[in-house]
């Protein structure tokens, strides 16, 4: 008998799914299996596509599609398209960072792909008050790229920068962003050339704060316009400056130091200020490289994402293989969920309510 080739959707809602997903997508071609995406309403996202990477134009494509699972990096999925419902989760964020929901149970999903032990721990116990999901430790498949041996300096030969680079990264968060705190800092440093600036800031950003910080782009700052792929930044940064973002959690694994600016998450693994005028300060300490602060920097982050071989993407999919072959056994029917498929029907203008 041969084995099934089987079908998997890539359900997106916001440009940064791309460089969540495509690790993923790489697994399974190298396996010889399909996949297609679709955008809620062709997001922006959409238009980043490959000439070989399939998109789903519309919800009834992505019915017709039939997929055998539908991997999802964001909270909701509709239950009108067939398949498994995977969650491979949008970042390394935790309750503990301010962002409240990521463990939230919204009854959408099957199988939650959970990032270090810690948090499949936390999921488990869940899932012992709402059985109708399994938990499998994998890793994120984002980070794959990380971990790839390629010359970590790539970006800055392509754009010519010889100066120490400092990417400056903000949530949009009102109660956590720094963007609106930090535009004259960013502005007065980047002015004086003395290390080039790398600025990407969350899709979600108001577009008034990303337009103060697009006139900042020049000779010494480089602004990215909605970076679909961050890991090229994080690769060539040499310090970031953050907020309580979980892209900061993304920086460490590289361990390289972070100064933060009124974060939720202190303490030893990153340089935080609470002032602007400390800031200049705390970069060129980080710049320095303080040995101390490595085995602070490890640890925290071995908390939230312990995997550094660049192999999440095969967990996943291996997680997501042996629930298709073996079925859901033990687990209970998910919630019926009513007013939250209403809400999802109203926005994807599907009305249908079997």
């Amino acid at each position: 008998m041969m084995d099934k080739k089987y079908k998997f959707l890539f359900y997106c809602a916001e440009i940064y799914a791309l460089s969540i997903l495509r690790p993923l997508q790489d697994e399974i071609r190298a396996r010889g299996w399909e996949t297609a995406w679709y955008f809620e309403h062709c997001s922006a996202g959409a238009d980043h596509l490959n000439t070989e990477e399939q998109l789903l134009k519309d919800i009834k494509a992505a019915q017709s599609y039939q997929p055998d699972a539908v991997f999802v990096p964001g909270n909701v999925v509709p239950d009108f398209i067939p398949g498994l419902k995977i969650q491979v989760f949008h970042g390394l964020a935790n309750d503990s960072t301010g962002k409240k929901g990521h463990f939230r149970i919204r009854g959408f999903f099957d199988l939650y792909c959970t990032h270090s032990r810690k948090s499949t721990e936390i999921f488990k116990q869940l899932a012992k008050k709402h059985p109708h999901f399994s938990v499998v430790e994998t890793g994120w498949p984002k980070v794959d790229p990380l971990f790839k041996k390629t010359d970590p300096d790539d970006l800055k030969k392509a754009l010519n920068i010889t100066r120490p680079v400092v990417l400056y990264a903000s949530t949009f968060s009102p109660s956590l962003t720094s963007a609106s705190a930090l535009h004259e800092t960013v502005k007065k440093l980047s002015s004086t050339g003395q290390w080039h600036w790398f600025v990407t800031l969350h899709p979600k950003m108001p577009a008034a704060i990303v337009n103060l910080y697009r006139k900042l782009d020049g000779p010494h700052l480089t602004f990215f316009e909605n970076s679909r792929d961050i890991i090229p930044l994080l690769k060539a940064a040499d310090v970031m400056l953050c907020d309580t973002s979980s892209i900061a959690l993304e920086f460490l694994l590289l361990d390289k130091p972070v100064v933060s600016f009124c974060t939720k998450v202190t303490g030893p693994h990153c340089l935080d200020v609470r002032s602007p005028d400390k800031i200049e300060a705390a970069i060129e300490t980080a710049l320095k490289k303080p040995e101390a602060k490595l085995p602070a920097m490890t640890a925290f982050i071995n908390q939230w994402h312990p995997y550094r071989d660049g192999q999440s993407s095969k967990r996943v999919l291996d997680a997501a293989e042996n629930l298709l072959r073996n079925g859901a056994k033990g687990l209970r029917p998910k919630p019926f969920n009513l007013w939250r498929k209403i809400k999802l029907r109203y926005r994807l203008g599907y009305y249908k309510l079997h």
